[in-house]
């Protein structure tokens, strides 16, 4: 892979190819359940620039941000597209009435243990949404049968509409 991530005989395009087509889902696979800490979210983010430095030939050492570089390379953020794809499993699981909604909701019967509870996927979206009830949003949203249309977090703040 290395040799034709930085193999400046091939386009630029080919080489964002073949990173969407070889790494990406290797990176992503399973993304949907994930629960996003800041930390992870950092790592992952580490990691997506790391290849785009390789491949745009820029040092580690150049001082470039991290958004700086994704525009160089004309790309999304992996974690933008990570978030995107959580809302819309989320959006599948609350539609249906089975086990998956009873859990994503926290509506199943019994006491949870003891300690830290651990985050949970609504919480990271409301998080990143800048909004604290994801949950019933979700559930009005899903109940029409519409679809998410999610936009860029402006001031870490998203606007969810609805789509006909």
């Amino acid at each position: 892979m290395k040799t034709i991530l930085t193999n400046k005989h091939v386009s630029i395009e080919t080489r964002k190819r073949a990173i969407q087509c070889y790494i990406e889902p290797v990176l992503m696979y399973g993304c949907e359940a994930w629960t996003i800490s800041k930390q992870y979210q950092d790592k992952v983010e580490a990691t997506e620039t790391w290849y785009l430095r390789r491949m745009l030939w820029i040092p580690w050492t150049a001082k470039k941000t991290n958004e700086r570089v994704l525009n160089e390379a004309n790309k999304r953020s992996l974690v933008r597209t990570i978030r995107k794809r959580q809302a819309t499993f989320l959006g599948h699981v609350m539609r249906r009435e089975k086990l998956e909604h009873l859990v994503t909701t926290g509506k199943l019967e019994g006491k949870r243990s003891r300690g830290r509870q651990r985050e949970k996927i609504t919480d990271g979206l409301a998080t990143w949404l800048g909004s604290g009830r994801v949950t019933e949003t979700l559930t009005e949203l899903s109940e029409g049968h519409h679809f998410l249309n999610i936009h860029e977090p402006v001031e870490q703040k998203c606007v969810c509409t609805r789509m006909k």
